[in-house]
């Protein structure tokens, strides 16, 4: 049984997907509600990457919201997900991030599972000397890790609590897969991980992803550089359901005289001491340079330049979320191209070029609306709805998509 907790006074969310009360980002009976509604809910949440599981053996925790998660291969290389509590006392069975072992051992009561969650053995299951032990009755099989669905895409694992979710291609829709595939669809190679601790609700960092004209204002370096800009040709595409979104951008269209030149790298002179940064080679025929995926709720890949990195972030609390950033390259890449990958992954990051700014930024909403709940976000740049749309990127579109798929899981209409 899936007993969701109620909130004792009923959300009353206005018309459409263009208004959005502060109270989500506050209120902690909705906080709970999205932990049984969304993230155990019929959705597939990223664990982590196949990478991390590569080998017979290999043990990796997660997160599915709050819930603390293993992911594992066995010695028949199958993938596993079961949340990480013992079936005894409730402990963690694996404390650290990542292992290689025969079987899993709850270091409490030494209650022992083999990689795929059953129950193996128990300590003193038949007493000593003739006394204490477990009952007669006590069955094994009825004690294991509390499994999850587990499905792959692309080099990334994904889980879900619930019988009734989709299989994962089609949660991802076509051309959410086809660009996932783009992207990720060959040998990776993980150069680098690291994570940050971002002090706002987690649901302010999706819609922050989904954002495509902060860019242009907010982070300047990618205007003044001409990385990422408004007037560089581009576009919004979303998911059929709304859900998921790819924000696109083509560097080489850039004009040459625009009403940004002014406004931004204008006002002062600006010369990298290091111009290698911006280096880059072309390295799909699409024209592509720059793109950031979401997938709901809370996946992100971003290609920029030559930096490819995968995101996804873990709410760990009302108004704290850990961030973290999976830096890639491709098996294939030679020293110089592996080189220039990591270069270009000072950009972004925790202590990114262009990332310091998101860092704050969502804390600032955070502190500006906890003491507002019935006051509500505008959302309406680019119009009122969710759609999708290749000619601009001055749009709200995939910030009011995310909140369509959010308000159909949560019951709020």
């Amino acid at each position: 049984m899936n007993l969701s907790p109620a909130l004792a006074e009923p959300l009353a969310w206005p018309e459409g997907v263009a208004r959005v009360p502060f109270r989500v980002f506050s209120d902690p009976e909705i906080y709970a509600l999205e932990q049984q509604k969304i993230f155990r809910g019929p959705i597939w949440n990223f664990l982590c990457m196949e990478a991390d599981v590569a080998k017979p053996g290999d043990v990796r925790t997660a997160w599915v919201g709050e819930t603390p998660i293993v992911v594992t291969r066995d010695h028949d290389e199958k993938l596993h997900a079961m949340v990480n509590r013992c079936a005894h006392k409730g402990a963690l069975v694996c404390l650290k991030q990542r292992e290689n072992l025969e079987s899993l051992t709850c270091v409490y009561h030494a209650w022992n599972y083999s990689l795929d969650g059953k129950l193996k053995s128990v300590a003193f299951r038949n007493g000593l000397k003739g006394k204490g032990g477990m009952p007669e009755d006590f069955d094994p099989a009825k004690h294991r890790l509390q499994p999850l669905r587990v499905a792959t895409f692309c080099g990334l694992v994904f889980g879900t609590f619930s019988d009734e979710t989709e299989p994962l291609e089609a949660y991802l829709g076509a051309p959410m897969s086809k660009f996932l595939d783009r992207n990720l669809g060959r040998p990776l190679k993980v150069l680098g991980v690291h994570s940050q601790m971002i002090h706002n609700n987690w649901k302010l960092y999706a819609e922050n992803v989904r954002d495509s004209y902060h860019a242009t204002l907010l982070h300047t370096f990618y205007t003044t550089f001409k990385v990422n800009r408004l007037d560089m040709d581009g576009g919004i595409i979303l998911s059929d359901k709304k859900w998921h979104h790819i924000s696109y951008t083509k560097r080489s269209t850039l004009a040459a005289e625009n009403e940004y030149e002014t406004v931004h790298s204008g006002q002062y002179q600006s010369d990298l001491a290091g111009p290698e940064l911006l280096k880059a080679w072309d390295e799909f025929e699409d024209g592509i340079t720059h793109s950031i995926q979401t997938i709901f709720p809370t996946l992100v890949v971003h290609f920029t330049l030559n930096s490819l990195a995968v995101r996804y972030f873990v709410p760990r609390g009302i108004d704290k979320t850990e961030l973290f950033w999976v830096f890639l390259g491709y098996e294939r890449d030679d020293a110089a191209q592996e080189q220039m990958r990591v270069m270009q992954g000072n950009l972004t990051g925790a202590a990114g070029l262009v990332s310091l700014e998101d860092g704050c930024i969502n804390e600032f909403v955070q502190r500006g609306t906890r003491t507002s709940p019935d006051e509500q976000a505008f959302i309406e740049m680019g119009g009122k709805v969710a759609e999708s749309n290749e000619s601009s990127r001055a749009t709200e579109a995939s910030v009011r998509g995310f909140w369509h798929g959010y308000r159909d899981i949560m019951g709020f209409h």
